[in-house]
């Protein structure tokens, strides 16, 4: 009797637990890419800074035009913000940071005018870091995969995220992680792609990683909502930190539920599986149950190189 897929590289529950060595490479790499998106707004606030050291008082800082969209972000307007007023509402605010803040700064004016900036902008990027596991989670397992259709000589197309636009397969495809939402290829006659953070029609939730056997035109032709079409669907959880592991599994937990039972009522019963970075040792079992009872089709944790690679080759034999 052939071994359930799990078995080919799960040995017991203790497999799936993330050890102490990585949850301090994952606060490590966390760390790194909080320095990496913050480095853009360091140089900005430098050239706010060498702008703004013209002005001879706080009232000056009006007249020096170049420096118009950094007065507004010291005012503590948002671009969402920004959008919804109208200029004299904008002069306003700019008014109220010279009169309240930076003309009781005295000659200290353009230092506390960048203090301001970089305050604004640091409360912008903690915001945009909230889901960092989750998107630094969704690069390696892309890489694991792109290398694994490398490796096994298949080309495949890249959806980028912004444009929507597929994109074929080049010679160099270095951090085109960074940008990718989605990838298609094809074995034989069949066609598969893979689109992440898709909201199913069906559940009406969104879903991290969904897997169709239709290509790019086929699939949008479909509005993903043919069920038939889904061969697997999957939840991918890359926060680190072992203090949320659970919460993490609940949801994830709960959205695989969802997609079982959504699934059940048409008939047909994609695979499921989850990836995750925190994996605690109750997680663990419980996770490793479903893996015996047939509820998850397959599990992996993310700081385990040999199974995230068993989990991309698994995607690409479906």
């Amino acid at each position: 009797m052939a071994l359930p897929p799990y078995r080919k590289y799960l040995r017991s529950s203790n497999d799936l637990i993330t050890t102490y060595e990585a949850t301090r490479a994952g606060f490590v790499s966390l760390a790194l890419e909080k320095n990496r998106r913050a480095t853009p707004h360091v140089v900005e606030a430098r050239a706010l800074l060498e702008a703004a050291s013209q002005a001879g008082k706080p009232s000056d800082l009006l007249k020096i035009k170049e420096i118009k969209a950094g007065l507004l972000t010291a005012a503590g307007l948002s671009d969402k913000a920004l959008v919804h007023l109208s200029a004299a509402d904008k002069a306003d605010a700019v008014a109220g940071l010279i009169k309240n803040f930076l003309e009781p700064a005295g000659a200290r004016f353009v230092e506390e005018l960048v203090f301001r900036f970089l305050l604004i902008h640091g409360d912008a990027l903690g915001g945009s870091m909230r889901n960092i596991g989750g998107v630094l989670a969704q690069r390696k397992l892309t890489r694991a995969i792109l290398s694994t259709l490398s490796v096994a000589g298949i080309k495949y197309q890249w959806q980028h995220a912004k444009s929507r636009k597929w994109v074929n397969m080049t010679e160099e495809d270095s951090e085109i992680e960074l940008s990718l939402r989605g990838i298609s290829w094809s074995r034989g006659s069949q066609n598969r792609t893979l689109i992440y953070n898709l909201t199913v029609p069906l559940t009406k939730n969104n879903v991290d990683l969904c897997l169709f056997n239709l290509s790019p035109k086929e699939l949008e032709a479909s509005k993903y909502g043919i069920a038939k079409s889904y061969v697997a669907l999957g939840e991918l959880k890359g926060g680190i930190d072992p203090a949320g592991a659970d919460e993490h599994w609940k949801t994830a937990r709960t959205a695989l539920e969802r997609i079982n039972s959504a699934f059940a009522k048409t008939g047909h019963s994609p695979y499921t599986f989850f990836v995750g970075a925190a994996i605690e040792k109750k997680m663990a079992d419980e996770i490793w149950n479903q893996l015996k009872d047939g509820i998850l089709s397959l599990a992996a944790n993310l700081n385990e190189e040999n199974q995230i690679m068993a989990i991309s080759r698994w995607l690409l034999s479906l």
